[in-house]
């Protein structure tokens, strides 16, 4: 199985500061977004998403709140017929030294006891933060980093999710 392992926060719906994220209920999606999965899943890729939520245990926002706001957001991803195989996310603190959280590798591991057939070496990360793209850098596969590089070859700068559409074609012929 290829899997497009997507960041969630600043990806595909806002990002807020941390203390803005106490107001948030509703997602709203970023420009792009939804035309970008629905892309990737019809070049055949499973989509994941793979999301840091330490603001659960920094006390910023609920388990519930954070629920609240990915079922809304799940809902308009399958009302737009697109299908997320599965959502990770890490509640702990960024002190909290736990395996989970970007760029660590647990939630790519706990995917993989999850979908023991997911081909790394065929499936890629996209975020808009440096874990994200330090987290590919880690697993040697392609990374996309919206508005973030790093110096990996494996991983290529791109300047909005839309960006990926045009790049997944080039890349699905070569």
């Amino acid at each position: 199985m290829n899997v497009a392992f997507f960041d969630r926060d600043g990806t595909i719906i806002e990002d807020y500061e941390d203390h803005e994220w106490t107001n948030v209920y509703k997602p709203v999606f970023i420009d792009g977004a939804i035309e970008t999965l629905r892309h990737i899943q019809k070049q055949g890729y499973k989509i994941i998403i793979i999301t840091n939520q330490y603001l659960i245990n920094e006390g910023y926002i609920s388990y519930e709140q954070y629920d609240v706001v990915n079922n809304r957001m799940l809902r308009v991803l399958k009302e737009h017929n697109i299908s997320i195989q599965e959502v990770f996310y890490c509640p702990h603190r960024r002190d909290e030294d736990c395996r989970c959280i970007k760029p660590n590798v647990g939630m790519i591991e706990q995917a993989i006891t999850n979908y023991p057939d997911i081909r790394l070496n065929h499936s890629f990360i996209v975020g808009d933060s440096r874990v994200d793209v330090d987290l590919a850098t880690k697993l040697g596969i392609r990374g996309y980093g919206i508005r973030v590089t790093n110096e990996q070859s494996n991983v290529t700068l791109i300047d909005a999710i839309s960006d990926l559409q045009s790049i997944i074609n080039k890349y699905e012929r070569s």
